[in-house]
């Protein structure tokens, strides 16, 4: 925004200057001079009809006016400027002699030549930018592809990757191919020419690619879905010839492509209407891949966050040949992640990067560079010299629920309500039989919540059974529970809850056909609107009879599960209270303190 801002004011600024510029070339001098003879300036000098003369002695040029307010011009050739100048004098004439001109040759050449520059320049400068982002008109079509050579700056290899080593070995074998493609060619392998890598954003996809460039010391040619679409129909298929023409004459290389579904996604989708700029890039960009025109040496690597919405034909073996889906990392993987990050970082004795590893569940790898990074901004904060283990408890708290929100005044009833809703939360998740180990819950404000309860699953999990669902619900509805076990009463801090619970339920049943009622069968089939992006709705592919049902059937399981969970307050209310109380005096209490509270031993306070 302000660099548009500032090419605006330069360019109303050199438009005046312009516009002043012809103004100054082409206007007139103004008054038009007349010439008269020698011997009438002297006449009239007599008559008493001249007013002021300025003499020129560089050019033996008078100019006279006279009272009546007019000018015109005589030469004294055969006269000296002294002659001239007292002969007006005696006649009451008031006489001016201008000095000789002192200006230099250069200077003069200079004056002359500024308002030619000024002109070039200012139609070099609307010339240049006529496209809107800076570019030159006539590299319009060409692309904005970077090129990073091997030694250009710090190489990223493999060991800079961690937590992805199943991709690793994928690519592994692009790396070898372009290291040693005689082995490969001489039995008549082909390398697969389009990688397409896939997965959750901040899961390592563009490190990966450059990483594959590292390894095989190769050029790396970086470019974006986004900056082949104009809105000049054909501008982007040029970039794109341009973007091949580039990558032959550097052969072999890499072209990565981030975020292709900008450029790739599947054409005649219908919703959001035609786009025939698009269509022809991804057209020109098939032709390239799989033409008749030779490609030796030129791997493709493309990343998207979206698979679902690309094209069939970019999809095929030819072109995309290979798909390599980028998992978030599991708890080995988290971990060498963390040592990868950590690198450099002065970490204190008490920091365990295995416990933060099962701390982090569902992070990416992003996630995990940006807790250390926080991590270190909050000992460097702190005027620490270490990184201590604090600091990365912290660091995840703040990433996930914001910074704490101590200057915020909560009078002593809202914060004994919070207490108690908590604990509810706790209190429940720690006797269903399923439920995760919770590892802190606290009162104190962070982000929009008034508190939270973090419970932590103890390893990694990819099934989900319907008693852990279950489990989930209760001890979400635990909080509006406890409220109303305690003060008769419920509030709104339950709204997260409730959602949260009708979302798990009904996906429970429509998705996952875990109804008893309705049966082991999925309801609704999702729709992936192209141009839209999202998921629109879920299509209704069943009667208002079965919609009926499933409104009925979430509401049964929902109400079922708040039972439940009032029935283990009750049956517990003195550990309930006891842990409310303490929570209310200690604000933070942790999975070793909680324990012993559920166990009924004593906690110093």
């Amino acid at each position: 925004m302000a660099n548009r801002w500032v090419r605006g004011v330069l360019t109303v600024i050199f438009a005046l200057l312009l516009i002043s510029t012809l103004w100054e070339l082409t206007s007139s001098p103004g008054t038009q001079v007349v010439t008269e003879p020698y011997s009438r300036l002297l006449t009239m000098a007599k008559a008493g009809q001249i007013a002021r003369a300025d003499l020129n002695p560089a050019t033996d040029v008078v100019t006279a006016v006279t009272t009546t307010g007019k000018r015109f011009q005589t030469t004294y050739a055969t006269e000296g400027t002294a002659y001239v100048a007292n002969t007006l004098t005696a006649d009451h004439v008031t006489v001016t002699i201008e000095r000789p001109a002192t200006t230099s040759f250069w200077l003069s050449l200079v004056s002359n030549l500024l308002p030619v520059f000024i002109i070039v320049f200012m139609f070099y400068f609307f010339f240049t930018q006529t496209q809107g982002g800076g570019g030159r008109v006539m590299q319009f079509g060409k692309s904005r592809a970077r090129l990073h050579n091997p030694d250009e700056r710090r190489r990223v290899t493999f060991d800079d990757v961690a937590g992805v080593e199943e991709e690793k070995q994928e690519l592994a074998e692009v790396v070898d191919f372009l290291r040693y493609p005689k082995k490969y060619l001489e039995l008549g392998a082909k390398i697969p020419k389009g990688i397409l890598l896939s997965g959750a954003p901040g899961t390592g996809k563009t490190l990966l690619a450059r990483a594959v460039a590292g390894e095989a010391g190769v050029p790396f040619f970086s470019d974006s879905g986004s900056d082949f679409v104009e809105m000049f129909v054909g501008v982007g298929a040029s970039r794109v010839r341009d973007l091949f023409d580039q990558a032959k004459k550097n052969a072999p290389c890499i072209i990565f492509i981030d975020e292709i579904d900008a450029v790739g996604r599947m054409r005649g989708a219908g919703y959001g209407g035609g786009h025939d700029e698009r269509e022809q890039t991804l057209n020109q960009l098939l032709v390239e891949m799989d033409g008749f025109g030779p490609n030796e040496g030129i791997i493709v690597i493309a990343a998207t966050n979206r698979p679902d919405v690309l094209d069939p034909a970019l999809l095929r073996p030819g072109r995309f040949d290979r798909q390599i889906v980028v998992h978030r990392p599991d708890v080995r993987g988290r971990l060498e992640i963390l040592k990868v990050h950590t690198r450099g970082k002065p970490l204190d004795a008490d920091v365990d990067l295995e416990t933060i590893a099962r701390r982090t569940p569902g992070y990416t790898g992003a996630d995990l560079a940006n807790l250390c990074n926080e991590a270190a901004l909050l000992a460097a904060r702190a005027h620490e010299r270490t990184i201590h283990m604090a600091h990365f408890e912290e660091a995840a708290e703040r990433v996930m629920a914001g910074p704490q929100k101590k200057s915020r005044v909560v009078s002593e009833k809202e914060k004994r309500a919070v207490a108690f809703h908590e604990s509810g939360h706790t209190l429940v998740g720690m006797l269903v039989p399923h439920g995760d180990p919770v590892h802190k819950v606290t009162i104190v404000p962070r982000g929009m919540a008034m508190g939270y309860t973090l419970p932590l699953p103890e390893e990694d999990r990819y099934l989900v059974t319907k008693s852990q669902i279950l489990d989930q619900v209760a001890m979400a509805l635990g909080g509006r529970a406890a409220e109303e076990l305690v003060f008769g009463e419920i509030s709104t801090g339950a709204q997260n809850d409730l959602e949260k619970s009708t979302a798990m339920v009904k996906q429970m049943i429509t998705e996952y056909g875990m109804s008893e009622e309705l049966g082991p069968m999925t309801y609704g089939q999702r729709q992936d609107q192209i141009f839209l992006g999202r998921d629109f709705a879920r299509a209704r592919d069943y009667s208002e009879e079965v919609a009926a049902a499933i409104d009925r059937e979430v509401r049964d399981i929902i109400t079922q599960q708040y039972e439940r969970a009032k029935h283990i307050l009750t049956t517990h209310r003195a550990t309930l209270n006891r842990l409310a109380l303490a929570l209310i005096e200690k604000e933070t209490i942790l999975a070793d303190e909680l324990l012993q509270i559920v166990q009924g031993q004593e906690v110093v306070v």
